[in-house]
């Protein structure tokens, strides 16, 4: 097996510089745990960024891949095949939505949601509405129109000129989302919580507002819960913790358990593609279908957005607590197992790494944010251990 110096100089060699990766090579997954190429046992509290939520490898879903890998890989979407039309029917079992169209990421699934946007306002009669509004702070992926809508200049800057079409408003400032809402606009399109921009949550005041807004103007209230969906943050899906229904939702990471998918769920009102309008070669197909179904039910079987609320809730009061006990966290940030520590120094990247050292995966991001995105089958006996390591390693910084 090669060892981490060969990878790391095929890696320089051979890929392009995109990931500042860290020093390990994981080789193995199962529940929350990963294994390096040397054996050491990791605790996983990233989980591929917010994928493995019914945690890695589950036997449940290792089947329906290999069963469908046997019997069906790929045909397009030219025909018809079973695993992609149950999938969608159980998405909108469990769903305010009516339809849905399958990518093979969240990147696309936004991207299908910003066209359908603008194919809702034409179909309206408003041929010039075309803008979206999004939030500061926010992500919503990475190709061009993606990157526009998402609101840090930072991460636009090296692209530059940005697709037209996109403005940006501070999060939960009502008065200054409605001050942009024009003739123009066709959307507003938000993360119910921002996880690559800091993990910041939407009010739920704000978004009960935004979505009386939206119905006022006659435009689309679009959810980005690629990030926030599947259980992650308590809820099956985190609108529902708002009490609100969007128009349109995106979800991708935590549906096919680490294979490529994404999903646009849009109700009846919002679904107006037309045939030819929009699609995909690769997305919907057998293979990720079958996984995502079987991810979903055993999400369901084994009441995992029950604990991701229940144990969720006791990570974040072991979180505060360290706060309280170290001096050495501005905030506790988050829902379910979605959640976040500002740090009052910028050493995020230096805990990431000495957590890394102690068997802890975890995330950061920028200076001084460190991100907690757990398998939804984590056990409070796994964030003791962890939250006992980040306290000595913060009072140690």
């Amino acid at each position: 097996m090669p060892n981490l110096e060969n990878l790391i100089r095929l890696n320089d060699n051979y890929h392009m510089n995109t990931y500042a990766r860290l020093p390990v090579t994981f080789v193995k997954g199962k529940g929350t745990r990963l294994w390096d190429d040397t054996g050491k046992e990791y605790i996983d509290f990233l989980s591929g960024i917010g994928v493995a939520n019914a945690g890695h490898c589950h036997p449940a879903v290792v089947e329906a891949i290999k069963n469908q890998v046997e019997s069906l890989m790929h045909v397009s979407n030219l025909y018809y095949t079973q695993p992609q039309l149950e999938l969608a029917k159980k998405l909108v079992e469990i769903s305010f939505g009516d339809k849905c169209f399958f990518s093979n990421s969240g990147a696309e699934a936004n991207e299908a949601a910003i066209k359908l946007a603008r194919r809702y306002a034409k179909a309206k009669g408003k041929d010039n509405a075309y803008e979206i509004i999004t939030a500061l702070r926010s992500f919503h992926g990475r190709t061009m129109k993606t990157l526009a809508a998402t609101g840090q200049p930072d991460k636009q800057k090296p692209f530059e000129p940005m697709p037209p079409g996109f403005k940006h408003v501070p999060l939960n400032d009502i008065d200054a989302l409605e001050n942009e809402i024009n003739e123009k606009t066709c959307a507003v399109m938000l993360e119910p919580i921002q996880g690559e921009g800091g993990v910041y949550p939407c009010d739920e005041a704000y978004l009960k507002q935004v979505r009386a807004l939206c119905d006022k103007h006659g435009i689309l209230l679009i959810l980005d819960e690629v990030q926030t969906g599947m259980g992650r943050t308590g809820h099956m899906f985190a609108y529902e913790g708002y009490g609100i229904t969007p128009d349109v939702m995106t979800l991708a990471k935590g549906l096919g358990s680490g294979l490529p998918i994404g999903v646009l769920i849009a109700s009846d009102k919002a679904s107006v593609f037309n045939p030819g309008e929009h699609g995909s070669t690769f997305g919907g197909g057998p293979v990720a279908c079958a996984g995502a179904l079987a991810t979903i039910k055993v999400i369901e079987q084994e009441g995992l957005v029950e604990n991701s609320r229940e144990v969720g809730a006791y990570f974040a009061q072991k979180l505060e607590d360290l706060k309280t006990n170290t001096g050495k966290i501005n905030e506790v940030r988050g829902r379910g197992l979605m959640l976040a520590i500002e740090l009052a120094k910028d050493n995020a990247k230096n805990i990431v790494l000495a957590l890394l050292k102690e068997g802890i995966v975890a995330n950061n991001i920028g200076g001084n944010i460190l991100r907690f995105l757990p398998p939804l089958c984590i056990t409070e006996e796994d964030i003791d251990i962890a939250v006992s390591i980040l306290a000595r390693l913060l009072v140690q910084e």
